[in-house]
């Protein structure tokens, strides 16, 4: 393998890994986990008829992970401040 075949493999290896970072933190990941979520809590409730109101009990940890989403990203921004 030649040295420009090498960079052209870097190169493309490089755009994997950012778009992936991308991916970490985008607002669609969020979402979709925070929907995913909420379905899968939602259906456990009604399966073991959880007493009270299902779809409220079951947007608890919805909001939870939400929040934690967050506070994380200040979190990491503190940390990376010390770091430095």
């Amino acid at each position: 393998m030649n040295l420009e075949e090498e960079i052209e493999l870097i190169k493309k290896r490089n755009e994997k890994v950012e778009l992936d970072k991308k991916w970490e933190t985008s607002k669609t990941r969020k979402i979709s986990i925070c929907i995913l979520t909420y379905i899968i809590v939602l259906s456990y409730s009604y399966f073991i008829n959880s007493k009270g109101t299902i779809f409220f009990n079951s947007a608890v940890p919805v909001l939870g992970f939400f929040l934690s989403t967050l506070s994380l990203d200040l979190i990491k921004n503190i940390w990376y401040k010390k770091e430095t």
